[in-house]
């Protein structure tokens, strides 16, 4: 590691990089705080830790060691690196080896890291030789051959599965499973600020459900709940599992030294604002660590950009005479074939991988060794999320370094402009709905298929009084029907299987390469997404292969792609109308500066047209038009009114409404970008539209909405952090340097001193 900290202080002196530094900032060392083995704890797991080393805990471990013990649910809070497997291990294999018969079940956000943690689990239980423990430790996801399904529910002592194949494949299924749940002791849930949002509010359903069936199968587990740092852990587990939970969030893990480099790639055009691209920067920088023998992950923030840059990075590299340095690097991301995946993640613990460019696919806790450096290309939407990618280095402790990369985005360029802010700032909260009524309703057919409601237990299952009313409403549309104080499932449909906990709609699109009639699967994608990535004449890249979309059938499910070399990328744009459906709940922001409501909207959206973008310069060579129908969704949204008698109205007056129209469009801007800081979501998970006159109001409205079906809380929670919004998005502004309005603050083309005055309106007291 001396030769590679020597290698990165050239880096950081190189007058390439240095100028554009724009603070580095060293994260101390820290030590471990220690405590010996719990005494209870069985002979035969203490000698299994002796034998890897671990011959005492950290307090955190112990901690939940203890607190699971006393028969409570737990959460643990600690950073990425800390143990947080062995804070489940231990108490759960204390319980199957004290009861021969108890059960467990673990579950991971990705299939990815079920397996990865299955290895773990192997190491600690079947060491070889004496030490082995009597757990048998099997893996039940859609990846499991079927030879194996039945000899995994049967003598399974720990499952590890996902909440996706626990809805589809074991719920529905739990007489096949009666074993299992009339012993589960445990039920661990890692990596639990992963479940937000609506994928959060699915699984919050999901355990719901789950709960139900070891009820009825007598048994009542308990949960172990790991996070990262979130502002609001044990209200998020406590929604998630339906009771409280204790929090274990001191860290006794020692950490290494981090070095953290703040990089604001240079100024092309100061008066427009715009600056290098984060893709060519990010780019350099990975290309000057791994030739100085750095380990490196980048972490992109889109499918297309983590292949493109994988691509830009090797072609680099191309040395036919010295085999590209011997470096090898990989794109991983979502779509990727399970062997693909498994076949990266093992050759970066092995170390015959070297660098890695992925989505937020790796930033979970997954092994994949002993990587030194991690560079963060634009901002990742949340702090949270920044702080766990920066934690994918220096997992084998010893000095790391973590770049993150500007883009010309408004919440990055204000960080730039106040590093201290970035260093302050917490975490975000983590926000579900398991409520909303779409979801609520998708999950009640699933539970009363598995099992009748009885009227008698409606006060106590864990749907409680939700489920009554939409069971009303499914026996209006003849799919459950009541009698003798039951309501029983009475479609002969299977629910499960038309509901996706991952995204708005149910069903992904799989694409096949039809390239010399090869007809072979290659990836898969979600509906919406597909709508803006893979229309026909899209470019797909698929670990750094260009395809061409041939043919895109939505109805059926597939896309036809074929293989190609072009010059280009393109990108879907989209229109979108709104409709009012209802006015729930009005508020003010301020005491005259502006009205609102919290709505129920319909929105509309269509992709029309898409751009090509050349590879490496990124300019516009040309537009294509698309044929699909449009995507309609009803969710909630906080409008913002701009009215006679309000100071932002009166303010908006004085404009005529093209102008008004830009104004609302900077403001929007702003908000869309720097929400995802105060709510853990991302900007992608939020919908803007700007009306200069209203159609519904009559008067300039701004809405900000949920970007899912029945919304998830996003749009209320942002209305408690609207001065603090305000505030923030108007120093972004009064910070940018650009004249006019540029791509790091209102956009390009919108009105920068008109959307500045109107927010100094908004924010007179």
């Amino acid at each position: 590691m001396h030769s590679s900290e020597q290698n990165l202080e050239k880096i950081l002196d190189d007058p390439s990089f240095a100028p554009y530094i724009v603070e580095k900032r060293l994260l101390p060392a820290l030590p471990g705080e220690y405590v010996p083995l719990p005494e209870e704890l069985d002979s035969r797991i203490a000698g299994a830790l002796r034998d890897r080393g671990l011959d005492q805990l950290y307090t955190h471990q112990a901690e939940v060691f203890s607190e699971s013990r006393k028969g409570r649910n737990v959460t643990v809070v600690t950073p990425t690196a800390s143990g947080k497997t062995l804070c489940y291990n231990l108490p759960v294999l204390q319980a199957l080896l004290e009861d021969g018969e108890a059960r467990a079940l673990y579950l991971f956000p990705t299939k990815a890291l079920s397996q990865d943690q299955q290895a773990e689990l192997n190491e600690l239980v079947s060491p070889g030789g004496e030490a082995a423990l009597p757990v048998k430790v099997s893996t039940y996801d859609g990846d499991t051959p079927d030879s194996l399904r039945t000899a995994a529910r049967d003598s399974g002592r720990i499952i590890i599965s996902n909440p996706d194949m626990l809805h589809a494949g074991v719920l529905p299924n739990h007489p096949r499973w009666i074993k299992f749940f009339s012993n589960l002791k445990y039920i661990v849930i890692d990596e639990a600020h992963a479940y937000r949002g609506v994928f959060g509010s699915h699984v919050a359903n999901v355990l719901r459900r789950l709960k139900r069936i070891a009820a009825f199968y007598g048994s009542r587990p308990r949960f172990i709940l790991c996070s990262a740092t979130i502002a609001n852990p044990g209200e998020l587990a406590s929604a998630l599992i339906g009771g409280e939970t204790v929090l274990v969030d001191r860290n006794g893990a020692p950490r290494g030294k981090k070095l953290v480099v703040l990089y604001n790639p240079p100024l092309v055009d100061a008066v427009q604002g715009i600056r290098r691209g984060v893709v060519s920067e990010s780019r350099r920088w990975m290309l000057a660590l791994l030739k100085g023998g750095i380990k490196t992950i980048l972490f992109a923030h889109s499918r297309v950009k983590t292949e493109v840059l994988a691509s830009y990075v090797n072609e680099d590299l191309k040395n036919i005479y010295t085999d590209n340095s011997r470096v090898r690097v990989e794109a991983y991301r979502g779509g990727l074939l399970p062997n693909e995946r498994r076949e990266i993640e093992r050759g970066l613990r092995e170390g015959t991988v070297q660098g890695v460019v992925s989505t937020n696919a790796l930033e979970l806790g997954i092994d994949i060794g002993g990587l030194d450096a991690s560079v963060v290309a634009g901002f990742p939407g949340s702090f949270h999320s920044f702080w766990q990618q920066s934690g994918r280095a220096g997992r084998r402790g010893g000095m790391s370094v973590s770049v993150f990369i500007a883009s010309a985005s408004p919440l990055d360029q204000f960080i730039m402009n106040d590093t201290g802010w970035f260093f302050r700032s917490g975490a975000e909260e983590g926000r579900i709905d398991p409520d909303n009524p779409y979801i609520l309703t998708d999950h009640v057919k699933c539970a009363s298929f598995e099992l009748p409601f009885r009227d008698d237990d409606m006060e106590t299952d864990p749907f409680r009084d939700g489920a009554a009313d939409v069971l009303s409403c499914l026996e209006e549309d003849g799919v459950v029907r009541h009698t003798a104080g039951r309501w029983h499932w009475a479609d002969r449909s299977f629910p499960a299987e038309g509901i996706s906990l991952r995204s708005a709609a149910s069903d992904n699109v799989v694409i096949v390469d039809n390239t010399g009639g090869r007809g072979q699967v290659i990836g898969e994608m979600d509906r919406p997404s597909a709508k803006e990535l893979l229309f026909v004449n899209a470019v797909y890249i698929h670990r750094g292969r260009q395809y061409l979309v041939e043919k895109l059938d939505i109805e059926n499910r597939s896309c036809q792609v074929r293989e190609a070399e072009v010059n280009y990328f393109t990108d879907g744009l989209v229109k979108t109308d709104i409709k009012v459906l209802t006015e729930d709940e009005w508020f003010s922001y301020g005491e005259q500066n502006a009205r609102g409501v919290l709505s129920d909207v319909l929105v509309r959206s269509q992709v029309s047209k898409f751009k090509k973008l050349r590879f490496r310069t990124h300019e516009n060579i040309g537009y294509g038009n698309i044929d699909l129908a449009e995507e309609e969704m009803q969710t909630r949204a906080a409008v913002f009114l701009f009215g006679p008698g309000t100071s932002g109205g009166e303010f908006l007056k004085t404009l005529n409404e093209e102008n008004i129209g830009s104004v609302l469009s900077g403001a929007g801007t702003l908000i869309k970008t720097i929400a995802p800081v105060f709510l853990l979501c991302d900007s992608r998970d939020i919908g803007i539209a700007e009306r200069a006159r209203d159609p519904h109001f009559g008067i300039p409205a701004l809405y900000v909405y949920d970007k899912y079906p029945g919304g998830t809380g996003l749009a209320e929670a942002l209305l408690g952090k609207a001065p603090l919004l305000f505030k923030t998005i108007l120093k972004t502004i009064e910070s940018c340097p650009c004249g006019e309005g540029c791509p790091s603050c209102v956009g390009p083309g919108s009105d920068k001193k008109g959307t500045r005055d109107f927010l100094k309106v908004l924010e007179r007291a």
